[in-house]
């Protein structure tokens, strides 16, 4: 039995902030009063649906995550963000086209509630998107303290006791650290010079730092994952989490690499491709943008096989990743893997997959498993990197001696773990020789 880790109460009203009010988000708020409502399920949602178990398999105690942990509840949920275009965020999710205008109609009141702020938002960053309802400012210093004053307004107007920020945006160009991101002073200097190593995802994440309030990136560009934020978050007691929602593609990678790997079968090669139609879509289809999302989805399979333990099975490794822009699909995805296998004796085998999802259903969910269990964190006393979050990432933040854990399995062992140990439980081995002692 571990020592419990002393936890605030989840009382009052938790904000989640969404910088981005697109196809995402949307779907996420709208999905949030459609269950309210009892109108849908939370299909797809760890915090609302999952079990964990407590003790030995014979004990039988398998509660629900939600009634294990203090979390938020739906009903205490209140949302606000910030978008470059100006329809609340019931026009939003029509223009999405995600989901069906029966089930939005029947929340389009709460919807409509949701009208987002002007965004913080440079071209430069994001080169195939542009909008009106965008901010000014006589440096990106005075942008994040504009973004501070949205936030302290939000809570007072809306009388929440906690606030949770993801960066729902789109994907920035590719970004490497630099000289600005070494420290806090040194990027606080860089604001005040509007320093283009400083893009706006960057700013939200200051700006939530500064006003101690956790912080996410369901993005892959680079944001808060600098020593510069790093050292902010702890400064300031926010947890961190991030990045890049691990979604279609990357979640069937992380599903099945660990399988072939389990069973030590070689991957000669491994060749991705997207097709997808929605604003995501159109923002990648930059070629400085597209960088980004590569790098995220590329860097899985390494961290996964291994090759520097498994030289024979995956060192020659032919890892190909494309994303194709194709507007008649819309936020209906399909991701297609052809992955050429060796098996015994060195003979050949192929397997093929072709899943066929719905980019914004999947991801609706994990934004709201990522604020809930960050605010968790938050009445936890856990601050800067929340690694145990990685479960739902591709790129997931981690310190910086250690490689990322990429292994779903994995994955979801450290974050049931994590929980167990918050509560004082025995955390689970799976060593299973206790039972024939």
């Amino acid at each position: 039995m571990q020592g419990s880790r002393q936890i605030a109460p989840a009382a009052g009203r938790l904000g989640i902030l969404l910088a981005g009010l697109g196809a995402v988000s949307t779907t996420l708020i709208a999905g949030v009063h459609a269950i309210r409502k009892g109108l849908a399920a939370p299909t797809g949602s760890l915090t609302q649906m999952g079990t964990i178990r407590l003790g030995k398999r014979t004990d039988g105690r398998s509660p629900l995550i939600r009634d294990f942990v203090p979390l938020a509840g739906l009903d205490d949920l209140v949302f606000g963000g910030w978008d470059i275009f100006e329809d609340n965020c019931y026009q939003a999710a029509c223009n999405a086209e995600v989901l069906r205008r029966e089930l939005l109609d029947q929340v389009r009141a709460e919807l409509e509630a949701v009208q987002p702020w002007p965004a913080v938002f440079d071209q430069s960053y994001v080169k195939k998107l542009d909008g009106p309802n965008v901010k000014t400012g006589a440096s990106k210093r005075d942008l994040a303290e504009q973004l501070r004053d949205d936030i302290r307004r939000f809570r007072e107007q809306q009388g929440v006791e906690r606030l949770v920020l993801i960066w729902c945006g789109s994907t920035e160009v590719y970004m490497e650290e630099g000289p600005a991101h070494r420290s806090l002073d040194a990027f606080e200097r860089a604001l005040e010079a509007s320093d283009p190593a400083i893009p706006s995802s960057m700013i939200y994440a200051y700006a939530a730092l500064k006003e101690g309030i956790p912080y996410a990136n369901a993005a892959p560009n680079l944001s808060a994952d600098v020593p510069a934020l790093e050292e902010l978050a702890l400064q300031s007691g926010s947890p961190l989490a991030g990045k890049d929602l691990k979604t279609g593609q990357t979640l069937m990678k992380t599903m099945v690499a660990p399988g072939l790997k389990a069973r030590l079968l070689g991957v000669s090669g491994w060749y991705s491709t997207n097709i997808l139609g929605n604003r995501d879509g159109e923002v990648l289809d930059d070629p400085e943008s597209f960088k980004t999302k590569e790098e995220s989805k590329k860097s899985v399979l390494d961290h996964i096989l291994q090759p520097e333990l498994y030289p024979t099975l995956y060192d020659d490794l032919h890892h190909v990743v494309r994303i194709n822009y194709y507007p008649p699909r819309g936020d209906n995805k399909e991701g297609w893997d052809n992955i050429d296998l060796v098996g015994w004796l060195d003979y050949p085998m192929q397997l093929k997959i072709n899943f066929l999802c719905r980019d914004s259903i999947l991801a609706a969910p994990i934004v709201l498993d990522v604020a809930l269990f960050l605010d968790l964190a938050m009445r936890a006393g856990m601050s800067g990197i929340q690694e145990w979050l990685s479960f739902y990432f591709k790129s997931p933040i981690h310190r910086r001696d250690l490689y990322p854990e990429h292994d779903l399995f994995i994955q979801l062992m450290k974050l049931k773990n994590t929980l167990r140990h918050l509560r004082g439980e025995e955390l689970i081995t799976h060593l299973g020789l206790e039972y024939y002692d």
